[in-house]
């Protein structure tokens, strides 16, 4: 299972860092990630996991806190242009509304969305 993680860091050099390390040595595989600076001296990280029991322990002994998890749709992508369009137009012609969306490794799309069941069936996927 597929699952998005977001946590908040203070926005300084190495907090970022301190995270991959804190799952690396967990051996938890970091799929995909996204960062953004959120203001207030705060930056709001997804994490893209499939061990959600050893990142929540590791995370946790270290003090960092999970402020939310999605169970997300994990799509294969062709690299060539108009491909955000077409997943974008199968969802909204399904009435699935996108929460979430950033690339993971091997050129996927992690998408969160108001209903993953209606979003798995109109793109396909499984996961």
């Amino acid at each position: 299972m597929a699952t998005d993680l977001t946590i908040y860091l203070n926005d300084q050099p190495g907090e970022l860092a301190r995270v991959g390390e804190l799952l690396g040595q967990a051996g938890v595989n970091i799929e995909g990630c996204c960062a953004v600076k959120s203001g207030g001296g705060q930056a709001e990280v997804h994490i893209l996991v499939s061990d959600l029991a050893a990142a929540f322990t590791a995370l946790a002994a270290a003090g960092v806190e999970v402020a939310g998890e999605q169970e997300v749709a994990v799509v294969p992508l062709e690299d060539r242009p108009g491909v955000l369009g077409e997943i974008g137009r199968k969802l909204g012609d399904a009435d699935v509304n996108i929460t979430l969306m950033y690339l993971a490794t091997s050129t996927r799309l992690v998408i969160g969305v108001d209903d993953l069941s209606k979003a798995r069936a109109s793109l396909g996927s499984s996961e």
